[in-house]
């Protein structure tokens, strides 16, 4: 039965580190991978990466089929992903399940070439063009330590300044599970 996770916010410390490779496949992390889907579909959102359900893997999974002009993408399940190459810059606005209701521009590139794992571990290499490469780089981002709002001009900083410091005092509301900041977090490897 899949699960609704809780979803990690703005403030705890495992959004910042970067993430451990994954060595091994079993039913439980492909129970984890059908989990992040469904709180990620739950959730609205469009992608969701280990380190926002409060585990330090380098996992991530991406569906932008919801979206009607993108109804034909399939969903992508990234393990141990690297950017290998990069085409042209693009600046959009970006919105995180980690930090609700903030937004911003953030510039990244048109086209990547990725490597990844597949659920046999072996090495697949593509080439995302577009909306699926802006999201890609996006949740590759979390499995490094970082995050949209790293990217934003200083003078939007300063307008979500409040926004996220709400955020880190747990004082915001979704309609999705949040694992809030507390002071210690626990960290899941």
């Amino acid at each position: 039965m899949k699960k609704q996770l809780p979803i990690t916010t703005y403030g705890m410390d495992i959004l910042r580190k970067k993430t451990k490779p994954v060595t091994k496949i079993d039913s439980k992390f492909i129970d984890l991978v059908q989990n992040m889907f469904y709180t990620m579909d739950r959730a609205s959102g469009i992608g969701i990466a280990a380190p926002q359900i409060n585990l330090g893997i380098s996992l991530a999974v991406i569906d932008i089929s919801a979206m009607e002009e993108y109804k034909n993408e399939k969903p992508l399940i990234l393990i141990n992903p690297v950017l290998s190459d990069s085409h042209g810059e693009d600046i959009q606005e970006e919105g995180c399940l980690s930090i609700p209701d903030v937004r911003g521009n953030v510039k990244r590139a048109k086209e990547i070439y990725l490597k990844y794992n597949d659920f046999d571990m072996n090495e697949i290499s593509i080439e995302l063009k577009g909306f699926m490469a802006r999201v890609a780089q996006h949740e590759i981002d979390h499995l490094n330590g970082k995050l949209f709002i790293d990217y934003v001009t200083p003078e939007q900083k300063k307008e979500i300044k409040k926004q996220l410091s709400d955020i880190k005092k747990g004082k915001i509301e979704t309609d999705y599970k949040l694992h809030i900041h507390s002071g210690s977090d626990n960290v899941l490897y």
